[in-house]
């Protein structure tokens, strides 16, 4: 399969339709396949509840294929632990020394991801056989999605993100 960008667009299209504004595609055909690939498009007004691998413990790989992401990376009791800027080198205006394209991310490490730009889309690998009754497990210090809550918790994660990272010009951060 050829992954054009059609194809990209499409999903970003479905991403733009879908309540949770988010929308995967597997590329792997069962869960299990000994390696599970898939791309994720991330609007960004979607909030992804902070989780890590942990019951099934396996990396996970994430690759930016379109536009900026920030991956928040949190303690044991939801304190920021860490803000990365992962984006196309398309944006490579913005892009310090501490901005990455991928990052590989520790089974049990907290996580969540935030599309800084309209159209990002992630790449994402992990071990196979894929286990969706132990696929994730929720912080429990972080609001569920689809909350009010939620909604409160992602503007304070990105005004996280603009302390550390700072908030690249607006022609840096064109919608690709």
């Amino acid at each position: 399969m050829i992954f054009s960008n059609s194809f990209l667009g499409e999903l970003v299209t479905a991403a733009d339709r879908s309540s949770r504004r988010r929308q995967h595609f597997n590329v792997h055909r069962s869960h299990q396949e000994s390696c599970q690939r898939l791309f994720n498009a991330i609007g960004v007004d979607s909030y992804i509840r902070p989780h890590r691998h942990a019951l099934d413990p396996k990396a996970e790989c994430l690759v930016a294929v379109r536009g900026s992401m920030a991956l928040i990376t949190f303690d044991e009791v939801g304190h920021v632990a860490e803000v990365v800027r992962l984006c196309t080198e398309q944006f490579g205006k913005a892009a310090a020394a501490d901005t990455g394209v991928g990052v590989e991310i520790a089974a049990g490490r907290w996580h969540t991801v935030i599309a800084e730009t309209p159209g990002a889309i992630l790449f994402e690998v992990k071990a196979g056989p894929f286990d969706p009754a132990r696929a994730k497990e929720w912080a429990p210090w972080a609001p569920e999605e689809g909350t009010v809550a939620a909604n409160r918790y992602l503007a304070e994660l990105r005004r996280t993100v603009k302390e550390r990272l700072g908030v690249a010009s607006p022609s840096d951060l064109r919608t690709v």
